[in-house]
């Protein structure tokens, strides 16, 4: 008897791997469907998915503006003031109202002609003034001479007034330096600090710009450099010689004897 139990389970196992076995090609059939398939559209699903992310990068773009060309200040959201962001220009011209500033956006392929607002408009520059300075002729002309046309300059905006963009204005130095134009006019003594339009004056902003730009006036002022030049005792009587008024003194002098 347990034998003949042995040889029954024996040929119940049999046929159990023989169910399984007769089973198997069918679920390999139904894979391999599935992978032909999948293989098949390959190239449509990764065409949706670059669809996808395109359209993702177009609204993330417009919903930012990281690709947007701004013609005038206006146009300019007011987050980016408050938050005090950075723009990229060209300097078209230093004049006496201030520095003339094309916005260079950031520029992505295919995507940029296709999202321009301003398509076929003729280029038009900002007017942009240093913010917390009040430029002497000599610090205009030192500008003009530094910030030649075309050149690439980054405009941190502090405030807007009008049409008019107050900024620290930034000019690139070498890989990893750049100089702001602000605080260099006045380190050279080409210029007085001012109070800054548009900024609350209790506020940490305006104190931390004061802070910053003074100091600059103040190593002018301990060098004695342009405003703060001081004459020699020869150049105040060269001075006093050419304007004849050392004459009339020793006139005065020699009529008291």
């Amino acid at each position: 008897m347990p034998e003949s139990s042995r040889d029954t389970e024996t040929e119940e196992g049999t046929k159990d791997r023989q169910q399984r076995d007769q089973g198997s090609p069918s679920s390999q059939n139904i894979v391999s469907l599935i992978s032909q398939i999948a293989d098949d559209n390959l190239t449509l699903v990764r065409n949706i998915s670059t669809g996808l992310a395109v359209i993702g990068v177009i609204v993330i773009a417009r919903s930012i503006k990281l690709i947007t060309k701004f013609q005038v200040a206006s146009e300019i959201p007011a987050r980016f003031i408050e938050r005090n962001v950075s723009l990229r220009g060209k300097v078209h011209s230093v004049s006496e109202k201030g520095l003339e500033v094309e916005h260079v956006p950031i520029h992505l392929p295919i995507l940029s002609p296709l999202l321009s607002k301003h398509k076929g408009v003729c280029k038009s520059p900002i007017l942009v003034h240093l913010a917390g300075v009040e430029l002497t002729p000599e610090g205009r002309a030192w500008l003009q001479k530094n910030l030649t046309p075309t050149q690439t300059v980054w405009l941190k905006l502090i405030s807007r007034e009008n049409e008019t963009l107050h900024c620290l204005v930034s000019q690139s130095r070498g890989l990893m330096r750049s100089c702001c134009m602000n605080e260099e006019v006045l380190r050279l003594g080409l210029a007085r600090t001012a109070p800054v339009v548009g900024v609350l004056p209790d506020s940490r902003l305006y104190w931390r710009l004061h802070k910053r730009l003074h100091r600059a006036e103040v190593k002018a002022e301990r060098r004695g450099r342009g405003l703060w030049k001081q004459e020699s005792l020869w150049e105040r009587l060269s001075k006093a010689i050419r304007d004849g008024s050392f004459f009339r003194l020793m006139g005065r002098i020699f009529k008291r004897t």
